[in-house]
């Protein structure tokens, strides 16, 4: 019953903010979040349509829940962290407001999706081996990342303090930093669809 209203002060709370959304006409916004919403809850709503009650929650789906929305927060701060950032060659212009926060939504529900997946069942079906690869191309592409914001931050502040053209960071931030960040992604989706659709250990 508990876990019915608080699933329950979850969809009111996301309605009442999309009315208002619509109201002040962030409709990208409002539709991120719905959208948001839907992939976040979709395993209650799923069984509410289904069986009229809500899904089973032992020990490991809590520990995956709570895991996955652990990243899903983590994400969802470094992406503002990352988007805040003044030197960031992405924000040349000043961002619309409406659609970084649509695109934060969006972004962070699918974090919080694809982990619960990891978590559930690709996590149990990858060996030991597996594991540690797929941790090894995350690692890869979180660090390409702060290679990425550091050889922007060089390249900027050498360009401003000696009015010269700096190369070397430039081609790191521009092509180094997103190849091996492509590399980093590319290897961990490899391995979660192995895990995600092999058969069970």
């Amino acid at each position: 019953m508990k876990k019915k209203r608080a699933f329950l002060a979850i969809a009111i709370t996301a309605l009442i903010l999309t009315v208002i959304l619509i109201s002040l006409e962030a409709y990208y916004v409002a539709i991120a979040l719905i959208v948001g919403t839907l992939i976040i809850g979709y395993r209650e709503l799923w069984s509410l349509l289904r069986t009229k009650r809500m899904p089973p929650v032992d020990e490991r789906i809590r520990e995956n829940l709570s895991k996955s929305v652990r990243n899903g927060f983590i994400f969802f701060i470094i992406a503002s962290a990352f988007l805040m950032l003044p030197f960031s060659v992405f924000l040349i212009e000043k961002p619309d407001t409406v659609h970084v926060l649509g695109g934060l939504f969006l972004a962070g529900g699918t974090v919080y999706l694809l982990s619960y997946l990891f978590y559930d069942r690709a996590e149990p079906r990858l060996g030991e081996k597996g594991l540690k690869m797929m941790k090894i191309f995350l690692l890869m592409a979180g660090i390409s990342v702060a290679i990425f914001i550091i050889s922007v931050f060089l390249h900027n502040a050498i360009g401003g303090l000696f009015s010269i053209e700096e190369p070397v960071f430039f081609c790191i931030a521009v092509f180094v930093a997103p190849l091996t960040f492509t590399v980093g992604i590319i290897g961990s989706l490899v391995i979660f669809l192995k895990g995600l659709f092999s058969k069970a250990l």
